[in-house]
């Protein structure tokens, strides 16, 4: 049986020289793949109680959404700005090159829920800190973040130190 490691493909030097660039997209085109990544992540929520899963775009759509069907769970959508079409709260948080801004509708989120966070990649962890202060401003507990894939050599998880983070992967480099 495979491992979940051997789905990722891995691209020397992607976006630039001594980047290893971790892939999801094979992960999702291998039908063994993506049952293993899904069925992965939800054994990471083993024993956790929470009332709804929110997934940050876009590939924390294809990941959470899976698991919030499969637990009997509700799913939120965390969107770039500018995309969602009710009232909204938002966050900014730096890029490697800027900046940018997530949104969430402010009734997505109700106070007292407990909500666990999905995305795809946790990197340098912005964006998934911008989206659990969004959370938190709704009123919502984050009890658990959860990563299909860490770069553990960019440190995300020290943004990340107060939440329960767990990664299905991790790879020591960047």
């Amino acid at each position: 049986m495979k491992k979940m490691e051997d789905y990722v493909r891995t691209i020397p030097d992607f976006p630039e020289p001594g980047i290893m660039f971790r892939d999801v997209t094979s992960v999702l085109q291998d039908p063994d793949g993506l049952k293993l990544a899904i069925d992965s992540m939800i054994k990471l929520l083993d024993g956790v109680e929470f009332d709804v899963i929110a997934g940050a775009e876009s590939r924390g759509f294809i990941f959470g959404a899976p698991i919030a069907y499969a637990m009997g769970k509700s799913f939120v959508l965390i969107r770039k700005k500018g995309k969602l079409p009710c009232e909204t709260v938002s966050a900014k948080y730096d890029l490697e090159y800027g900046s940018a801004e997530i949104e969430m509708h402010k009734d997505s989120v109700k106070p007292g829920q407990k909500v666990v966070l999905v995305d795809d990649l946790i990197a340098t962890g912005g964006t998934i800190e911008a989206a659990a202060k969004l959370v938190e401003e709704l009123g919502g507990e984050v009890v658990k973040i959860i990563f299909l894939m860490e770069l553990a050599g960019l440190k995300g998880r020290d943004k990340l130190a107060k939440y329960d983070v767990a990664s299905v992967i991790t790879y020591d480099g960047k």
